[in-house]
């Protein structure tokens, strides 16, 4: 009679092998690649999964990888991002970023290092004949750069067969050993738009004889986000934020061009849908307003993550048999955008936020001071162990 259990199983484990979920975080927050560089990453956590006697398969070039462990004709997936961000790393550890300028300032190292963890106990798991289901590790490039990876990950095959999809986000407003879930929507879509003004300068002695392309711009940047809300149901949240403006250089001087771009964040997919329309026609009615006329750049950027009822249920259910059901907490919605909603469009799944705070601290994500609670690691591995294993047993997902 087997006396195997899963918990147990996950305490002999982490006991053995914590060092390295910290080792494999450690070199990759050390040693950063930029959104489409992140060829050497992959090629380390590839060599990492062989020595597990694991079989990743690289996408074509070579900044992405899958890895898939079991059997079966349905699929639980579990993603890491890789890619680190343009920021300047100021810490002093062991662990510095040693590329000038590029640090893992949103957790992507530590993703990466947990997911590799999961993957690791899962062929455990196969190698003693305790695996029931077959599951893919996702390794994508460019979460933080659009065009992003998922889709590159998608059109090389990453959804396959695939039933449900999860994946975590370190969220710094958690203390380590806490997991923040939420049912619906999670993070907000996220589009760019860029707007250019053409007109004819003059001196600003006799803005009546020009256009006067310095009020027109700084109208759209004030008046085009609170109209825009006012046209909306209230109890729906866009943020629309400006966050370059460019017109003219002289003081006396009213110029001939002037641009800026924002970005316009929205929550649930109705709203991805209906506001990219309503903001151009506000953004031309209030240029046309002050006399000018605009050429609008609009680009869709990532859609909104929202997490499948079911599979959210399993995340909460999962943390709770992993951790305690004193771990399990609300998540909060966030209009930071994610490019994991890729998955989402065409699977059911979720995403959770990973506590990595540490008592006493106040640490954002963007920052090149940010840092880990590293004990978060062990609790993320056990959090997603449970949490795959519960999916693929669902007869819901």
């Amino acid at each position: 009679m087997s006396t195997f259990t899963l918990p147990d199983f996950l305490d002999g484990w982490i006991s053995e092998h914590y060092s390295d979920l910290v080792r494999v975080r450690r070199h990759i927050h050390a040693n950063p690649r930029l959104s489409r560089q992140e060829q050497d990453t992959a090629a380390y956590v590839a060599d990492e999964l062989r020595e597990a006697g694991l079989k990743p398969e690289m996408i074509p070039d070579g900044t992405g990888l899958t890895c898939d462990i079991g059997d079966g004709d349905q699929v639980i997936a579990i993603r890491a991002d890789m890619d680190a961000l343009p920021i300047h790393d100021p810490k002093q550890v062991p662990y510095r970023s040693t590329v000038d300028g590029v640090c893992h300032a949103c957790g992507h190292d530590a993703h990466t290092s947990i997911v590799l963890g999961v993957g690791k106990v899962l062929g455990a798991l196969a190698a003693r004949g305790e695996l029931h289901g077959r599951f893919r590790l996702i390794f994508q490039p460019s979460e933080e750069r659009f065009p992003s990876g998922a889709p590159t990950m998608i059109k090389h095959g990453a959804l396959q067969d695939v039933s449900a999809a999860f994946a975590f986000h370190c969220d710094p407003n958690f203390l380590a050993g806490q997991v923040g879930i939420r049912n619906g929507g999670l993070t907000a879509a996220c589009d760019l738009m860029e707007v250019n003004m053409t007109g004819r300068g003059g001196h600003t002695s006799r803005p009546h004889l020009t256009t006067d392309l310095c009020d027109a711009i700084s109208r759209v940047v004030v008046e085009v986000p609170s109209i825009v809300n006012r046209l909306l149901d209230p109890r729906q949240n866009v943020a629309i934020v400006f966050g370059s403006v460019q017109a003219g250089e002289a003081a006396n001087a009213i110029p001939q061009k002037a641009s800026a771009k924002a970005t316009i964040r929205m929550q649930g997919r109705e709203m991805s849908e209906e506001v990219p329309r309503l903001v151009q026609d506000v953004t031309r009615n209030v240029a046309a307003a002050a006399g000018a006329t605009c050429d609008i750049t609009y680009t869709r950027g990532v859609p909104p993550v929202v997490n499948d009822r079911s599979a959210a249920a399993t995340f909460a259910g999962a943390t709770s048999a992993a951790l305690g059901q004193h771990a399990v907490a609300e998540a909060p919605a966030s209009m930071g955008g994610e490019d994991f909603a890729y998955y989402l469009e065409q699977v059911p799944g979720a995403m959770a936020r990973l506590g990595v705070g540490r008592p006493g601290e106040k640490l954002d994500i963007h920052q090149g001071n940010f840092d880990i609670d590293e004990k978060a690691l062990a609790y993320g591995v056990r959090v997603m162990t449970h949490t795959v294993l519960a999916a693929a047993a669902s007869p819901v997902l």
